[in-house]
């Protein structure tokens, strides 16, 4: 088993580090928030006063933070000057595209190994080790971390180089947040013309209008058991979230001069979203601005 030391103890990287405490690993995290340590502690977690003292001596360093500034902040603050040389650090943020080549460069000039593989599966997955991961950086890199990644997750993807796995995320949720919005326009649609809930879930969920959005994570409540809408949208996946990753993608278009018209109208939308103090809520809840704000 391996020496882990693990930094940010948010709703996501506290169960992702508590699964490797039961996966057999030693783990020592550290986060800036006294009571995300206190509760790290009480799930086997060793807590640590320092990002350097969580990094030294481990074998692998894993970094769950909210934005590519703060993990170039880490691995520049003294954390890769801690640890021992050829120590992997993977980085299961979800942060930009050029943020994580950087923080793969970084890692390599202090003689460490590096992947960027950050995760979908909300916190549910997160708690249930059954989040998938997306992978980038080096094929012998990726061959070590898969064996620790395997303990948070059901699904391992090595997608290619140095932020391949940013790539890989960002384009995903891209996806997700135009699928959400496809689905709600739709039962929005439905409730205007008098189609029942029911009558369009059985038709869509059997024909081509199927999507991960509707049949796994749909919008309105009493048709899919574990969706949010059934725990009044309470955040399995914040909508803040999925704003944050549209806007990745829109910098990512941008720069890549890639056109993505929907993917730029799904972020305005979860923009109004957000502004209208939902992003606190689950991302499904984006129906409410689709039907006006307190429809039903």
């Amino acid at each position: 088993m391996a020496k882990i030391g693990f930094i940010g103890l948010g709703n996501m990287g506290l169960p992702m580090a508590a699964n490797l405490v039961k996966a057999g690993h030693a783990v020592a995290g550290f986060d800036l928030g006294r009571d995300n340590l206190e509760r790290a502690s009480n799930r086997g977690v060793e807590a640590e006063h320092s990002a350097e003292r969580a990094a030294k001596d481990a074998d692998v360093v894993v970094t769950m933070l909210p934005a590519g500034k703060q993990v170039l902040d880490v691995y520049t603050g003294g954390v890769l000057k801690a640890a021992k040389p050829g120590t992997l650090f993977i980085d299961s943020s979800t942060i930009d595209v050029t943020s994580a080549r950087a923080a793969h460069r970084l890692a390599s000039q202090a003689d460490m190994a590096a992947l960027d593989a950050p995760v979908s599966g909300g916190v549910s997955g997160a708690e249930a080790a059954t989040l998938t991961f997306m992978a980038g950086g080096a094929a012998a890199a990726f061959a070590q971390a898969k064996p620790i990644l395997e303990s948070m997750g059901r699904r391992v993807i090595h997608c290619g180089e140095a932020g391949a796995g940013q790539a890989a995320k960002i384009c995903n949720n891209m996806m997700l947040g135009i699928n959400m919005i496809g689905v709600s326009e739709a039962f929005t649609l439905a409730e205007k013309l008098g189609l029942s809930h029911q009558a369009l879930f059985d038709v869509a969920a059997a024909s081509s209008g199927q999507s991960w959005a509707l049949t796994s994570y749909c919008p309105v409540p009493g048709l899919v058991p574990s969706s949010p809408a059934n725990n009044d949208y309470k955040a399995g996946f914040a909508s803040a979230l999925m704003l944050k990753d549209l806007k990745l993608a829109q910098e990512a278009a941008a720069a890549a001069g890639a056109s993505t018209p929907l993917g730029a109208a799904a972020a305005q939308l979860f923009g109004l979203h957000n502004a209208w103090g939902e992003g606190g809520t689950d991302f499904s809840g984006i129906i409410h601005l689709i039907r006006g704000k307190g429809g039903q």
